[in-house]
């Protein structure tokens, strides 16, 4: 073989074979075990993939590689989440329309994906802008409908004034458009709401049942924001007019310590005494006021509180029976709860701080070791009841549930489960998404589109840009606006919003199961074979957006007898970024974008995929390094040079059982760094030796070709008789030939893991030492060793600096 691996003309010799020979088509095959790997589907954006994208789909890759080795069926598909503001923005950026921009797009996304070496099944590819695909989301979204959980309400909702859509509170966290990060105001609107809170419950304990990384399952936990409780009726009145004020607290044990009432500037009980309210001059400002402020504004726990008393009316403590002021807050949220709120200033520190600037009452009924004038008394379960009636010397963990049965008894509460995940606001003021099959008639009110005028498609629209006031663009064909009801035949109006970009990504996983059937979401024989997706990947800043949102789609599924499994995904990891050279997040603007285009023709894409997955712990942020990308080429031609250097001898001095052990695990424990520099080790060995075995190459080539797929399938044919590396198998070894007097142990530079070496369980600091530079001198290259701190059998800790 040539000294110098030519990548250029092995990759692409090696993506023909593949790609003209549907090497990765996956067809449904009872007969054998099956493996669905899937990655979030990207948009196709105009600059291309990014080496986030690389990094994002290299775990997936890895593992759909090894399956196919190990016998299994794999279906590891790819498609265009096409629709959407990115692919808008950027057509009325460039002054094209979103479908020449798309398809654009598409072709420079399948290019790459392509010079990359990506195993995907490019047959199964899809694109929800296809009629043929947003046919059965416009489906999905009237079965929605007529179960109850599509509606639409006139709301105060997060207005982007750059992007001018509407968004959901999970596209617009801490008050800022999570696409073009612009502060986000307030604006009344009529939005289409998927009722996701009846959801809540099923959603949360559904996370029992799958293998989700334990902070993937925290950040869903913490949205959905369970809490128990219970809702009180307060008696709110004006003189001989009365109202029941509805109140949900997740601690009645405190009831007899409320001194006043909070309600939100927009609850409804504020217009029904406005005739009595004394000051409704100056409530009124102060609602026009809270209206100007974001959400994210009105909740900050940290800022200075506001409010007015409400003066004309007054509320009663339903188990003291004494009169308590009502006042009106920005804080409390109309949506959050009932929109009310009692105050306990002795036992919550934002109610203290309300009740000290308003001269308020406290009233101490959990003793603690405060003074509760000074500060207040936080307790959750410890502490004993006072000044509470019959709840005195009580613990709190008694208290709560013997008011809530008091309070039942008596008709004056009950018990309450409540959520913080809000509906999910499902409507855009875009053009460039599904049309919503929904016409209003003024007879028979909203009505759906009947199956058979599905897909509704998105009409044809020059002048595309959203309007200054919110409304559509659709809107401006008024002939297309204008059409008959599908109930009674006459006038209506279709509806002109279009659905949000998470809606085509909320079931693209069964699509892709049966990518071209056309009697159904998916063909029920696929769905029973390829079933649940074994294994997904994607970003921890899609948990609380598509990730969450899809769950709900695939209950609703499961609900109407599309689905058989309650849950799509059993399991679901994320990987960190990829940071600019200088440590901070890519972009243009700081100059530190790495074009994977160029790696790959400076140094090949089996580098590029190998430092992709070997530049640190898969998920977590780590640096890009041009060195370290240069390093990885290194050790692709040392592998390469091995072809020419086998020769059968004394292999004692590498166990291989364990290095196909070890790698094998690391990879399916999405390892992938250590599980390369094990790889590397064991090239070390080599060299160090002078030759390698026929059988050692042939292991070492199969266990790398999941990470460098071209280079090693080169090899593989070379050295044995033109055979296919892909037609081969998974490497195996005997528990018998593991040597156990051995141990592994993490390798540290300045307290960063960057490899593992295997060595005696007894080994001196120096032995270490050797080893480390023998089978990893990578890892010292550039740097001056200043200080080891080695633990036998635990780890080897250098602390070095970089040479000047």
């Amino acid at each position: 073989m040539a000294t110098t691996y030519d990548f250029k003309s092995i990759e692409q010799k090696w993506q023909n074979y593949w790609y003209n020979n549907d090497i990765f088509h996956a067809e449904t095959d009872f007969s054998k075990k099956k493996f669905y790997g899937l990655i979030e589907f990207p948009y196709p954006s105009g600059a291309g993939m990014h080496v986030g994208h690389i990094r994002a789909y290299s775990g997936i890759e890895v593992i759909a590689r090894k399956r196919r080795l190990e016998g299994y069926n794999v279906l590891f598909p790819i498609g265009y989440d096409a629709f959407g503001l990115p692919t808008e923005n950027y057509a009325m950026k460039m002054k094209q329309h979103p479908r020449f921009i798309t398809d654009k797009n598409i072709k420079k996304f399948e290019e790459q994906l392509h010079s990359v070496g990506f195993s995907f099944d490019f047959d199964r590819t899809i694109d929800t802008t296809d009629p043929n695909y947003y046919h059965w989301t416009q489906w999905i979204f009237t079965q929605l409908f007529k179960k109850g959980l599509a509606y639409k309400s006139k709301t105060m909702v997060n207005f982007c004034p750059t992007c001018k859509v509407v968004l959901a509170n999970e596209e617009s966290q801490n008050g800022i458009c999570d696409r073009c990060g612009s502060e986000v105001v307030q604006k009344e609107k009529d939005v289409w709401f998927l009722r996701i809170r009846n959801y809540a419950d099923r959603l949360l304990s559904g996370l029992k049942d799958v293998n989700f990384l334990d902070r993937i399952k925290t950040e869903q936990a913490n949205w959905i924001g369970k809490s128990t409780g219970a809702e009180v009726t307060f008696p709110v009145s004006a003189g001989e007019k009365e109202y029941a004020l509805n109140v949900y607290t997740t601690r009645p044990d405190t009831i007899f310590g409320v001194t006043f009432l909070v309600v939100s500037p927009e609850h409804p009980m504020l217009k029904e005494f406005a005739s009595d309210i004394e000051n409704l001059e100056e409530v009124e400002q102060y609602q026009k006021q809270a209206l100007l402020k974001k959400e994210f504004e009105r909740v900050q726990l940290n800022k200075d509180k506001t409010g007015i008393i409400v003066r004309g009316i007054s509320a009663k403590n339903p188990l003291t029976g004494e009169k308590i002021p009502v006042f009106t807050a920005d804080y409390v949220m109309m949506d959050y709860g009932t929109g009310a709120i009692m105050a306990v200033p002795a036992h919550d520190t934002r109610d203290f701080d309300f009740a000290k600037k308003f001269g308020l009452p406290i009233i101490e009924v959990i003793k603690g070791d405060t003074d509760i004038n000074v500060e207040p008394y936080i307790a959750k379960d410890g502490g004993e009841m006072v000044n509470s009636g019959f709840l005195n010397g009580k613990s709190v963990k008694e208290a709560i549930p013997a008011m809530i049965s008091y309070m039942e008894e008596k008709g004056i509460g009950k018990a309450k489960t409540d959520y913080k995940m809000k509906d999910w606001a499902f409507n855009r003021q875009r053009y460039w998404g599904e049309p919503i099959p929904i016409v209003t008639c003024p007879h028979c009110g909203q009505v759906a589109l009947p199956d058979d005028q599905l897909p509704l498609i998105l009409p044809e629209l020059e002048d595309f840009e959203p309007t200054e006031d919110a409304t559509s663009p659709l809107s401006k064909l008024t002939d297309w606006v204008k059409t008959t009801c599908p109930v009674c035949g006459g006038p209506a109006v279709r509806e002109t919003d279009t659905m949000p970009q998470w809606a085509g990504s909320s079931w693209y996983y069964l699509r892709y199961m049966s990518p071209k059937y056309d009697k159904g979401v998916v063909n029920p024989e696929d769905y029973k074979y390829w079933n649940q997706v074994d294994w997904y990947n994607g970003g921890m800043e899609h948990v609380t957006r598509h990730l969450i949102y899809s769950r709900f789609w695939n209950q609703f599924l499961y609900d109407i007898g599309v689905v058989s499994c309650k849950e799509p995904y059993l399991r679901r990891t994320a990987q960190g970024l990829i940071l600019g050279e200088d440590g901070e997040k890519m972009s243009k603007s700081r100059g530190n974008v790495i074009n994977p285009d160029e790696v790959i023709q400076s140094v090949g894409a089996d580098t590029l995929r190998t430092f992709i997955l070997f530049i640190g712990d898969y998920e977590k942020p780590a640096p890009w390094s041009t060195q370290g990308a240069n390093g990885c080429s290194r050790f692709l031609n040392r592998v390469w040079r091995l072809a020419d250097m086998i020769k059968e001898g004394d292999a004692s001095d590498i166990n291989m059982a364990a290095v196909i052990k070890k790698v094998s695990d690391d990879y399916e424990s999405a390892k992938f760094n250590t599980a390369i520099a094990q790889l590397m080790s064991a090239v070390n060995v080599f060299y160090g030796r002078g030759y390698v075995t026929h059988k050692e190459l042939d292991i070492l080539v199969r266990l790398l070709y999941p990470v460098a797929p071209h280079i090693c399938s080169e090899i593989y044919e070379k050295i044995n008789n033109g055979a296919k590396i892909d037609k081969s198998e998974w490497p195996t070894y005997d528990e018998k030939d593991l040597v156990l007097n051995t141990v592994e142990i993490a390798v540290q530079i300045n307290g960063k893991v960057k490899g593992r070496i295997t060595l005696s369980s007894d080994a001196s600091q120096d032995e270490a030492m050797e080893i480390l530079k023998k089978e990893l001198p990578e890892i010292l290259d550039g740097k001056t060793v200043i200080k080891v701190i080695y633990v036998k059998g635990r780890i080897l800790n250098i602390v070095a600096k970089l040479n000047s």
